[in-house]
């Protein structure tokens, strides 16, 4: 007789991707156990396995409750998996190749009516093959053989990219303890090439009756509903507890359909549709357009939404200022959404935005930020400005600065170094009616806004000054400056004389003011017959 356990040492726990967290195996007359060896708990932190109890870092298996076990090749040596009666799949990783016999036998002797499959892994790295659905994961199969696995429970979203092309996204690591700088290379797209059509059955008649005609649709239609279907990302109406319909998304653009459930929402459009878990919901906006009819609505997102290689960190969305509704929101549906019962209420009737924004930040538990004190020339919460190519709406608020709506960009207070105003100054002979915004930010990524009209001037060096926020002279950024009366006459400038009153001379004869050197050099030498702004002489009263 045989000992009555046999134990694996060095074996990882891979239930979870991206988990690596090592620890010890025994195989028992009543079971398999997986336990982490000393210190390795932490890897476990905010992982939900079935059956892992935290935080002693346990696995129990329990003999009643295995169906089968099967042994392959895996990137880690060899592993086992155990398919559990329930439907889950546990897998221990990191067993060498003399351990498969030593697990046949203990299999054998200590787990009676069980016994250890071999499954043979096909290492020819073809990429044509048959795809195959097993439960919730997808085989796909070279020469009959598995090549790889993929768990739909990990699928975040899927799109028909063209007719015969699937896209197949996954969801981001889910453990606590992967910081960025530790995380390891991940998986986050696989498309397939699905060519020609098969038959399905069509919908039912006109009398009701189940029709038993077929009609040819594309295979690669029928492979992306299968896909939804077993990833759970289909359609689903009753047991959301409110839904948005037809709201427009300035980013990514579209109407979309929205469905609140208790853990995470839907967003369903005519190509995409996205499950975004609340936990990926960093920061809320309601912020109103400078026409004053429009609000946006904004959601900030961690990791982001994709559409093909094209990032969306930032849902925009766009509602008319006036339009009401009347909203019920159901509790009862399960017992998660009971705890959204003292943060919201069950009915609603006012503005279509406040309901919205209202219902995001209960479901979230994320605090609302809306426009702040800030008012520009108009009375606006934002001012007109451009970022790169794309006009957009720039809104000072408490605690940073938020540009919208594409791109989506919000810069905290904290995260800049300075600021510096450029091409402010204006006269009788210098038309400029716009000027330019630089973030001098702290990391290694500046930001201009420009194309903001000088009217609001005022109000943005205000702003600045009651935030405590630096601001630079354009001629030296080393030095601080107010801009404080600069919409004086040129008479007055002229006055005060010094390198305003160059940089002045210089914009009038349309020269880029960047290189106050330059413009220096230029204006000494000049000719022309306006002796009030070019005359050297009255240049050099600088140094009188």
């Amino acid at each position: 007789m045989g000992p009555s356990r046999v134990d694996f040492d060095d074996i990882y726990l891979a239930t979870e991707p991206y988990v690596r967290s090592v620890g010890q195996v025994r195989v028992g007359a009543s079971g398999i156990g997986w336990k982490a060896a000393e210190g390795e708990t932490d890897a476990l932190e905010g992982i939900n396995i079935p059956g892992l109890s935290l935080p002693a870092g346990m696995l129990a298996l329990q003999r009643d409750d295995i169906r089968r076990l099967q042994w392959q090749r895996v990137a880690r040596g060899y592993g086992l998996r155990v398919f559990m009666k329930n439907g889950t799949m546990h897998k221990l990783d990191g067993f060498s190749a003399e351990d498969q016999d030593t697990m046949r036998d203990a299999v054998k002797r200590l787990l009676h009516g069980l016994s250890l499959e071999t499954r043979d892994i096909s290492t020819k790295g073809w990429n044509w093959g048959k795809p195959e659905f097993q439960g919730t994961s997808l085989t796909f199969r070279v020469e009959n053989r598995p090549m790889f696995d993929l768990p739909m429970a990990f699928v975040s979203n899927t799109n028909l990219a063209n007719k015969n092309e699937v896209s197949v996204e996954f969801q981001p690591p889910r453990g606590r303890s992967l910081k960025r700088k530790s995380a390891v290379d991940e998986l986050v797209e696989v498309r397939f090439y699905v060519p020609g059509t098969t038959s399905v059955k069509k919908g039912g008649s006109d009398d009701g009756k189940e029709s038993d005609a077929e009609e040819e649709v594309s295979a690669a239609s029928v492979f992306h509903e299968t896909i939804k279907d077993r990833a759970d990302l289909g359609q689903v109406t009753g047991d959301s507890i409110v839904q948005f319909p037809e709201i427009l998304c300035l980013t990514p653009r579209g109407r979309y359909n929205i469905d609140m459930f208790a853990t995470f929402l839907r967003l369903r459009g005519k190509t995409y549709d996205y499950k975004i878990p609340y936990q990926h919901v960093q920061r809320l906006f309601l912020v109103s357009k400078p026409d004053e009819l429009h609000m946006m609505f904004i959601v900030g997102l961690n990791p982001p939404i994709r559409q093909g290689q094209t990032r969306y960190p930032y849902l925009v969305m766009q509602f008319v200022r006036d339009e009401e509704q009347a909203v019920d929101l159901k509790f009862d549906v399960d017992e998660a959404s009971r705890q959204f019962e003292t943060r919201l209420r069950a009915h609603y009737d006012e503005p279509v935005y406040r309901i919205v924004a209202t219902v995001f930040k209960g479901v979230t538990d994320k605090r609302l930020i809306e426009g702040g004190a800030f008012r520009g020339y108009h009375g606006s919460q934002g001012i007109k400005a451009s970022l790169k190519a794309s006009e957009g709406t720039l809104y000072p608020l408490d605690k940073g600065f938020l540009f919208a709506p594409k791109p989506t960009l919000y810069i905290p207070h904290s995260e800049i170094a300075s600021i510096v105003f450029s091409r402010v100054e204006a006269s009788s002979s210098n038309k400029m009616r716009t000027f330019d915004l630089k973030f001098n930010m702290h990391g290694p990524q500046d930001y201009q806004f420009v194309s903001i009209n000088r009217e609001e001037h005022a109000s943005l060096e205000n702003y600045m000054t009651e935030h405590g926020i630096k601001m630079l002279s354009e001629l030296n950024e080393s030095t601080a400056v107010s801009y404080a009366g600069l919409d004086m006459d040129s008479d007055e400038e002229g006055a005060r004389g010094g390198a305003g009153a160059i940089t002045k001379g210089a914009a009038a004869m349309g020269i880029d003011d960047e290189d106050s050197e330059e413009d220096e050099d230029f204006v000494a030498e000049s000719e022309s017959d306006v002796a009030e702004e070019y005359d050297e002489n009255y240049v050099s009263s600088d140094g009188d």
